[in-house]
């Protein structure tokens, strides 16, 4: 249920600092006045993620950071997660792979049982899925959405208008009308919410070709995740809204 975070560990996320942000000048970039542990100013921190994130990033909203490494960077960090509600919300999308892989690994969603092959970043017609998982019975394609915003209880995906989400759900729909297992799996990091949706309002485009997605046989998994003491833990599989 929302909320609990003691469910099976998925993954550790070390992070170096907290801090507070003072602006977004673009979606790539946050300035940040680090807090702990040493107070830094005007510090430029990469932002991994592609959405929006109006209600996690913010001025005045707290972050996590993490020391960069290695290569000739702009930015000293890298944005980990944001505060919602007294809740640390995951924003770096770098960890969806690790968490995705833990998932099939884990036996947590019966429907990847007996994967004996888990090939990321596969080309499939004109766009590159997250996954090809081989199984005895043949092959299940994968994409992987992360989710941070919700509103009232749900979960919506996008925050902000894809059209190549729309064109990797295109694909799911091919790869059943070839006869293949297709799957979404929603990495969902709000505790806030207790079900799962498109966002037609955000984007009625991707909403529709959701719905077509589903019709074809297309597989849905919305993963309920809470970030908490630097860990990742899986809490709950959500159901996917239906409208009345």
């Amino acid at each position: 249920m929302p909320g609990v975070y003691r469910g099976p560990e998925v993954i550790r996320i070390d992070t170096d600092a907290e801090g507070i942000v003072v602006e977004r000048p673009n979606r790539f970039l946050c300035i940040v006045n680090i807090t702990k542990p040493q107070i830094q100013e005007a510090e430029m921190v990469h932002v991994h993620d592609p959405g929006r994130l109006k209600d996690i990033l913010y001025p005045g909203k707290r972050v996590l950071l993490r020391k960069a490494k290695g290569g000739k960077r702009k930015t000293g960090w890298d944005l980990i997660a944001g505060n919602v509600r007294g809740e640390w919300v995951l924003v770096n999308s770098a960890w969806h792979r690790s968490i995705s892989e833990w998932i099939v690994r884990s036996g947590i969603v019966p429907f990847f049982n007996g994967v004996d092959a888990i090939l990321p970043e596969q080309k499939y017609g004109g766009s590159r899925l997250d996954f090809l998982l081989i199984e005895n019975e043949g092959r299940i394609w994968v994409e992987v959405k992360g989710c941070t915003f919700a509103r009232n209880g749900i979960a919506l995906f996008p925050d902000a208008p894809t059209i190549r989400g729309r064109r990797h759900l295109e694909e799911l729909i091919k790869v059943r009308d070839e006869g293949h297992k297709a799957a979404l799996m929603v990495l969902i990091f709000r505790q806030d919410a207790e079900q799962f949706a498109a966002d037609s309002e955000m984007d009625p485009g991707f909403a529709k070709t959701f719905e077509k997605a589903v019709d074809a046989g297309v597989k849905v998994f919305p993963l309920q995740f809470s970030f908490k003491d630097n860990t990742i833990f899986f809490c709950s599989l959500l159901p996917v809204f239906q409208k009345e």
